[in-house]
């Protein structure tokens, strides 16, 4: 399946790691000053992708952190607004 990538404009200088998923799909790595990031995904097992929407998991010191004022975990079924969003909360972390 050909999904759509996402448009991270205006976070391009927090991004580590663009490149395929181990599952067929695409995935992304943001890394901010404050030791927090996300992971963005899409791929065949990820909630969502049957609608080509993202799934995301906030990230600290690059391990999966699920303990923020954001989410206790993953989400997903999110349009790229929504995933830019998330990201700028992380970011004011």
């Amino acid at each position: 399946m050909k999904y759509t990538k996402l448009n991270y404009e205006g976070f391009e200088n927090y991004l580590v790691f663009f490149g395929n998923d181990l599952f067929g799909g695409i995935r992304y790595e943001f890394k901010f000053e404050n030791r927090y990031g996300a992971s963005v995904i899409k791929h065949i097992g990820s909630y969502g992708s049957q609608y080509d929407l993202f799934e995301l998991a906030v990230l600290k010191d690059g391990h999966l952190c699920y303990d923020t004022e954001i989410t206790d975990d993953v989400i997903g079924y999110l349009s790229n607004e929504r995933v830019i969003e998330i990201l700028e909360r992380i970011k004011a972390l």
